[in-house]
């Protein structure tokens, strides 16, 4: 198994518990790891054999900026959820959401969630 690998996909978003956060937003970061059996693309070079980065990225983004969650761990199992749901080559997914302008009184690098999700067996 193959893994694709997007790091700091940047997405103005509006996720937050306070009610500023939902109402002004702020950055989110994302890291993306797309589990996917890459062998036939790398035989044939064809995007047919792959899932393109691009349609993940697409797709991260829409989901990110759809709705307005309290949490990021919601947003980031609705952005594993939708990436599973739309490219059936996947196997699993996990998504890292960084929080860098998290409204806590401390001086930190960013706050974040891990999401791992596996595809269920039998089901593409």
């Amino acid at each position: 198994m193959s893994t694709i690998i997007i790091r700091g996909l940047k997405v103005y978003a509006y996720h937050g518990v306070n009610p500023e956060e939902k109402e002004d937003g702020q950055i989110f970061v994302l890291d993306i790891d797309a589990k996917v059996d890459l062998g036939a693309a790398c035989i044939t070079d064809r995007i047919e054999d792959t899932v393109s980065y691009a349609k993940i990225i697409k797709t991260a983004i829409a989901v990110m900026t759809a709705q307005k969650d309290n949490l990021i761990e919601r947003a980031a199992q609705r952005v594993a959820e939708a990436l599973l749901n739309e490219y059936s080559a996947l196997e699993g997914v996990c998504i890292t959401l960084k929080k860098p302008d998290a409204p806590i009184h401390a001086d930190f690098e960013y706050a974040a969630v891990k999401i791992e999700v596996k595809r269920s067996p039998g089901k593409q």
